[in-house]
């Protein structure tokens, strides 16, 4: 990394907003070289004149094809950089567009060198520019504000000059890629797929099935002063309504329909520096589906003057990002305290528990006293109180029983099950009701489940440790969304580092890429690609370990698939959730210790292997949809072998 006086800079800007130690982990985040380049990567996948060919003459035979308005608020912009932007426009392979800008720097501009002067009367100089580029292209359009009315109202007003039934917003110092257009376009004639429950935002707020995309967004990267030089790729995933609400990581370049904008509003002056953040919240709640087109179609200017190159610059745009999630919530009637994180532009919802409803927590338990204990001292810490504990009993030595008899003394029987019931320190009912055949996980919570009494159901290894006392109220707020079916914890070996941040379907090389943890082995100081682990963000799966469900979710999709008895029952079950069209949560709020060993051991018996193989085939053949087409809440740009979000490599 070559060391610059502007970086020197920034590094002390991070310095004294997170202090040394805080510091020092992004600092060695940095520095860590990537394992697959990204821009020789991006060389390799970016459009080449051929395609770009081949897609002029294919959109030029579309029928049906919209013309796409692109609206830009220019303000004190640099001639050069309008200069790139306009060329970037002129350069798409789609060719029903328009480019409507507005100047409103007032008498006050910037010069091609940068340098601040005032006019004399006249055009201003960016008008000339903008005359020179066009060359009596009818599609560029221009206006001149005479004052600066804020980006919001700058933006209204490039709006107020489009004609085109959808509305595309972009930066005026940023680049398209040639093809952004063309893939936007493409992805809005073919409309969304029948039952995408993630391109469904209308199956999150209650409409009805959609016919048509709404919205559009890409994925974006960064650029340097030159224009030239790639870096920092944002690789996004389909339609993620919880980490919406972490972070705006939808951006760039985002594409509107005009039907759309005409009932959701223009975008508010109360949100400067997050109002595309509040408009995209307002256009997810009313949209029939949004689009995602996983490629790099925009190229965010990173200079010294720009958020992208100092997010501490603009406090008032992090303020005013936590009051667009507000108002979101606030519109939907969900009760959510919103909280900045110290990463500038990223928040933490926090879902309060409402009213007390009884939370049964499953157990499947053989042996293991000392862990068992340990489960349970932890939950007795939580500051919620009305929980129940359920042991499922499975085959353990007679010193096991000696200790169940000790906190459950009260022995009963129900159709030819042995319990044993007792009660808490806090008074909570504890049960343990004896499975007498094989290890069978998911049969084992099935089982327990059945003596459970709650609205709520925790299903708990016997192995985990809860960190906080406010971790049972961290997945029972967010449970309690009429949207979601499951929550899952954020869960770490006792060395430090993750085990679990949410499951990837489709990847990983153990599990012959049936699904992955992510973030497996991360330090836990570190947050990961873009804050993915320290962020609650929907997947298509976590971990049973910790996963909380609504018990009328977990009958309707009918508890645990008893034919895989080890492997993949929870990510098996978490996807007949999301068939039903509940959300899978990952919240990393709730925290745990899971003593489970790095290495358990190898599936290495003839019996066990062959198992395994049995459990892998019958994930094939129910999820061959998700496992053939990718995982939607993972960016197919994104590494098929390892869980940390790095690039995918071709070669493997």
């Amino acid at each position: 990394m070559k060391i610059t006086v502007q970086k020197i800079k920034k590094g002390m800007r991070y310095l004294r907003h997170y202090g040394f130690k805080e510091f020092v982990i992004r600092l060695q985040e940095k520095m860590e070289a990537e394992q697959v380049p990204y821009e020789p990567w991006y060389e390799r996948h970016r459009a080449s004149e051929e395609e770009l060919k081949k897609q002029r003459r294919q959109s030029a035979g579309w029928k049906d094809a919209p013309t796409v308005s692109i609206v830009v608020p220019l303000y004190q912009t640099q001639e050069r950089f309008l200069r790139e932007l306009i060329a970037s426009v002129q350069n798409q392979s789609y060719e029903r567009w328009e480019l409507c800008m507005v100047n409103a720097s007032g008498v006050n501009h910037v010069d091609a060198g940068g340098a601040r002067h005032v006019d004399a009367g006249g055009g201003s100089p960016l008008a000339a520019v903008v005359q020179e580029c066009a060359g009596g292209d009818a599609r560029i359009r221009y206006q001149e504000l005479g004052e600066n009315r804020g980006i919001a109202e700058n933006t209204n007003a490039a709006i107020g000059m489009a004609t085109g039934e959808w509305i595309a917003f972009m930066d005026h110092d940023d680049l398209l890629a040639p093809d952004a257009l063309f893939e936007a376009v493409a992805l809005i004639r073919r409309g969304p797929k029948r039952g995408s429950a993630v391109e469904r935002p209308t199956g999150l707020f209650g409409a009805a099935e959609p016919v048509q995309y709404d919205m559009i967004y890409t994925d974006e990267d960064k650029v340097d002063m030159d224009g030239r030089t790639h870096f920092q790729p944002h690789f996004k995933p389909d339609l993620n309504i919880d980490l919406l609400r972490s972070n705006n990581y939808i951006t760039h370049f985002t594409l509107v329909r005009r039907a759309l904008l005409d009932r959701v509003g223009m975008l508010s002056g109360a949100y400067d520096g997050a109002q595309d953040y509040d408009l995209i919240l307002r256009c997810v709640e009313q949209a029939q589906a949004v689009g995602h087109v996983p490629r790099i179609l925009y190229h965010w200017r990173s200079h010294k003057a720009s958020t992208a190159e100092d997010p501490f610059s603009k406090q008032y745009a992090v303020d005013a990002g936590k009051r667009a999630i507000e108002a979101h919530l606030g519109r939907l009637g969900v009760d959510g305290e919103v909280r900045a994180t110290k990463d500038p532009g990223f928040y933490a919802v926090h879902y309060p528990v409402q009213g007390t409803p009884l939370v049964s927590v499953v157990i499947p338990s053989r042996d293991e006293t000392d862990s068992l204990k340990n489960c349970l001292a932890s939950l007795e810490r939580s500051t919620y109180t009305n929980y129940e504990i359920i042991i499922a009993e499975n085959n353990s030595a007679a010193e096991t029983f000696a200790y169940y008899r000790s906190i459950a003394p009260q022995q009963t029987e129900r159709e030819g099950t042995v319990c044993y019931e007792g009660r808490l320190a806090g008074g909570q009912r504890i049960c343990v009701a004896v499975w007498k055949d094989g290890f069978n996980y998911s049969a084992l919570n099935n089982f327990g489940v059945s003596f459970a009494k709650g609205e709520y159901l925790l299903l708990l290894n016997n192995d985990i440790e809860l960190l906080s006392g406010t971790g049972l109220e961290e997945l029972l707020g967010t449970c309690q969304r009429r949207e979601v079916g499951v929550v899952g914890a954020k869960l770490y070996y006792p060395d430090n580092t993750v085990q679990h941040a949410g499951i990837v379907v489709g990847i990983g090389g153990n599990a012959r890429g049936i699904g992955q943890n992510m973030f497996h082995g991360l330090a836990r100081a570190r947050s990961g690609y873009l804050h993915k682990a320290s962020l609650a963000m929907d997947y298509s799966a976590v971990t049973a370990a910790c996963m909380m469900v609504k018990r009328s979710v977990y009958e309707e999709a009918g508890g645990f698939t008893e034919e895989l008895a080890v492997a993949f029952n929870d990510v098996d079950f978490c996807l007949k959730v999301r068939t039903l069209g509940y959300l899978v949560v990952y919240q990393p709020a709730a925290e745990a210790y899971h003593y489970e060993s790095k290495s358990r051991g190898s599936e290495d018996s003839p019996e066990k292997v062959a198992r395994f193989q049995r459990e892998i085939d019958a994930m094939r053949t129910r999820w061959i949809g998700i496992l053939k087409n990718g995982d939607p809440y993972y960016n197919p740009n994104l590494s098929a072998v390892r869980p940390n979000y790095e690039l995918r490599d071709n070669s493997r």
